[in-house]
């Protein structure tokens, strides 16, 4: 398990930076890009962000970005259209991935 990591981190950071791609509606489509970012926007508001786990267990990331969520992230684009999350995301069950998302790219937490 620890070199299939290992080798998914090597090829993150050799790999293009994630983008994102906008979805029309206040869901995640049942489906997620091996590599992307889909943020779930219906009208003017951006619900939530959606990503596949990128340990490579396969699971299904749904993030919340409304004011109301707890909890909730924000999502920034740089100058570029590559996106940043904060605060960091960390899943407390199963694979337990910690990382951050900073412009399209992940970086890992200890």
């Amino acid at each position: 398990m620890k070199a299939k990591r290992l080798l998914l981190r090597l090829f993150d950071f050799v790999a293009p930076a994630r983008r994102l791609q906008v979805v029309s509606g206040d869901s995640l489509p049942p489906r997620l890009p091996l590599r992307a970012l889909v943020l779930a926007r219906d009208g003017d508001e951006d619900w939530c962000v959606g990503m596949r786990c990128p340990c490579g267990c396969g699971r299904k990331i749904e993030l919340l970005l409304i004011k109301e969520a707890a909890p909730r992230w924000d999502l920034l684009l740089d100058e570029e259209g590559r996106p940043s999350l904060t605060p960091s995301v960390w899943l407390r069950d199963g694979c337990q991935s910690h990382f951050w998302v900073r412009h399209g790219r992940v970086h890992w937490c200890p």
